[in-house]
């Protein structure tokens, strides 16, 4: 399974909701940021693009990145539960 993190910005229509329930579609996801993503898959990133390009505006911008497992970050919760999902799910990407 790969590890890809998806960042998009929805310019005019902004119809966040469908985008959404695309992305929880391609099975494990974290929502990390408002626009950002973390999902686990066995598609390429082109696969994934093109899947959510389906349900975005012409204007909108998508970026779909493989992570390697290497990564770092702030502030993303409260109490722990994203930052051990990252932990767990980024090391199984190394």
């Amino acid at each position: 399974m790969k590890v890809y993190q998806i960042n998009y910005d929805l310019r005019n229509q902004r119809n966040y909701e469908r985008l959404h329930e695309k992305i929880q579609s391609l099975g494990k996801w974290a929502h990390v940021l408002n626009s950002c993503w973390i999902i686990e898959s066995n598609m390429t990133a082109t696969q994934i693009r093109d899947y959510l390009a389906a349900v975005m505006d012409n204007d909108d911008g998508l970026l779909v990145t493989q992570l390697t497992g290497e990564a770092a970050w702030r502030n993303l919760d409260e109490d722990g539960t994203l930052t051990r999902w990252l932990q767990s799910t980024l090391g199984r990407a190394a």
